[in-house]
């Protein structure tokens, strides 16, 4: 079941990546998480594909938790605490999916890039508020960069029993590195419009990843940009649907 979780983490990342060229190419449509799952829940056997992803992504996310609980221990303190940190986040990622996903199961898929700026702004007005949006934005922006960098290092092929074919072990190669690149622009795209928003204290600017993309196709170049990065989340996706089947568990 948590391998499964992959592969529904894939078809996500392809549908947002088909919405984004859809974007370029003069069309509608919201390339974020939620846009993705709506198109899920508009399949046929829809409310049966949401369930099953639902369960599927809560499997992987126990599946993270329990590496952060029990595993990592024979690791030196700091490189352990590392590793327990990134499992966490990895866990709450696939936690958020799973939320969503049940959202739309139940019938309560709301619009995500009204949410985001509902919850920027409400942020803002804490006790802080400027000070932690300020550090989520970069948290985020980094994030994206180390994904660019673990794809382009190559480094994700360690977590996976690579194909003992060269043609087919070249093929998961490149569909890593460009998919962990279009994602990690995709994330620096949305922590520096979180950052942004709140320097000009716009709460409305902070929009998402469908925001982030449709920023950057208003860019000079930006609808060829905006394809790349599509054709790249669509790479992505298809890595994480093999994820499910190499991934070392």
């Amino acid at each position: 079941m948590a391998r499964a979780g992959f592969a529904v983490s894939g078809i996500l990342h392809l549908l947002i990546g088909l919405v984004a060229i859809r974007l370029a190419m003069g069309g509608q449509g919201e390339a974020d998480v939620s846009g993705a799952v709506e198109q899920l829940a508009g399949q046929p056997a829809g409310p049966l594909l949401l369930w099953t992803s639902f369960a599927a992504c809560v499997a992987l996310a126990i599946w993270q938790a329990s590496d952060a609980i029990f595993d990592f221990e024979h690791l030196p303190a700091k490189k352990k605490l590392g590793k327990k940190a990134k499992a966490v986040l990895q866990a709450v990622v696939y936690a958020g999916l799973a939320i969503t996903l049940y959202s739309f199961a139940n019938g309560a898929g709301k619009d995500h890039t009204t949410s985001t700026s509902d919850l920027t702004a409400s942020v803002m007005k804490a006790p802080g508020g400027y000070l932690l949006l300020l550090a989520i934005g970069a948290a985020v922006a980094i994030t994206g960069i180390v994904y660019a960098i673990r794809g382009f290092r190559q480094s994700f092929a360690k977590h996976l029993r690579l194909p003992a074919s060269p043609r087919a072990r070249s093929a998961v190669t490149i569909l890593g590195v460009v998919g962990y690149a279009a994602k990690g622009i995709a994330l620096l795209l949305v922590g520096l419009l979180v950052i942004i928003a709140t320097i000009k204290v716009h709460p409305e600017e902070s929009t998402g990843l469908d925001g982030g993309l449709k920023a950057l196709r208003d860019q000079p170049f930006g609808i060829y940009m905006l394809a790349a990065v599509g054709v790249g989340l669509i790479c992505y996706g298809i890595f994480m649907m093999v994820r499910a089947k190499l991934a070392k568990m």
